[in-house]
């Protein structure tokens, strides 16, 4: 009986320390991410920096759970499902039309989103102030600079009168950046030239089929699947000697001609606090969306050099970084 006693006491005691053990454990949360790639790892990038400055370290404190969709929307919406499902503390997207995909998706996970449009307009929240549901973060106005980006192309190019651009119609971001650069044109004077595409292999198509002066210049849409397939346009739009405005300053560090945006690195890092006051316990109705104000026009002049282009110097004296 004795035996028996000290037996069960010594179990006891053994089965206490290991459930102390493991309660001193820091809790690793696991963050969702969906991303459709290219540019778009700057952001990751910088919510990594942005959650390393907050005392988080991966591997310790959180780990990522990446989902990259490649441009397709069916995807963001199963991989939104599968991360609520495997119960990752919350949901990060990088862009718009993700966040859009994931929210319809899910029904309780908190979200964390960076959106180029408007995101009261999207419906993905109430308000700036008070977003009211399970989703806020950064508003980097991307779609929302359709119009003041083809102004800057048109001062760039001064002879220019029509541009062609690429994008997936069913895409509802870029079908509401199409209506604000059509209405841009008409009020420059300007041919708009809409081109759909669906996928990859159709926007090879149309790129091929472009030839010298069908188009004085490219213009390039908030349109995820178009954007990660960035150096096909790079590289047509050489060869063909086409000035391009582009979105992302990444497309012009590959060779572009020119963009107007904010920084995908700094959305991301602006983004970590979300992130981090979320996995902390606070409700995302509480944290109101914050909006980046920084925008930087970046031209590369090696890419003007190549197709012949001289860039006026006013518009060199205003650019934010210029590639030589």
């Amino acid at each position: 009986m004795t035996k028996a006693i000290l037996s069960w006491v010594l179990s006891a005691i053994l089965l206490t320390t290991a459930s102390f053990a493991e309660a001193q454990q820091p809790k690793i949360f696991r963050v969702g991410v969906i991303t459709t790639g290219g540019a778009w790892y700057q952001t990751i990038d910088g919510l990594r920096i942005g959650l390393r400055e907050l005392g988080l370290e991966e591997g310790k404190q959180f780990v990522l759970a990446i989902r990259d969709t490649k441009g397709d929307l069916k995807a963001a919406e199963e991989a939104a499902r599968n991360l609520e499902q495997e119960k990752v503390a919350l949901i990060y997207t990088t862009q718009t039309s993700v966040s859009i995909a994931a929210k319809r998706a899910t029904v309780d996970i908190p979200i964390v989103f960076c959106a180029g449009a408007d995101p009261v307009d999207l419906g993905l929240v109430a308000s700036f102030a008070h977003p009211g549901g399970r989703l806020t973060g950064v508003y980097e106005p991307g779609t929302d600079l359709t119009a003041k980006r083809l102004e800057n192309l048109k001062e760039i190019v001064p002879k220019l009168h029509r541009v062609v651009t690429f994008y997936n119609p069913r895409n509802r971001v870029a079908v509401e950046a199409a209506k604000f650069a059509r209405e841009a044109a008409r009020q420059i004077g300007m041919q708009f030239v809409e081109r759909h595409i669906a996928s990859v292999e159709e926007l090879q198509t149309g790129l091929g089929a472009l030839r010298t002066g069908e188009a004085d210049a490219f213009f390039e849409l908030s349109d995820a699947l178009v954007q990660i397939n960035d150096q096909l346009i790079i590289d047509r739009t050489r060869d063909i000697k086409l000035p391009g405005m582009f979105n992302n300053q990444s497309s012009v560090i590959k060779g572009g001609l020119a963009s107007y945006s904010a920084s995908r690195y700094e959305v991301g890092r602006l983004s970590a606090k979300y992130v981090q006051r979320i996995l902390a316990g606070v409700k995302p109705k509480d944290l109101p969306v914050e909006a980046v104000r920084k925008i930087d026009l970046v031209i590369n002049l090696k890419a003007a050099k190549q197709i012949g282009l001289t860039i006026p110097p006013n518009v060199l004296a205003r650019a934010d970084k210029v590639i030589k």
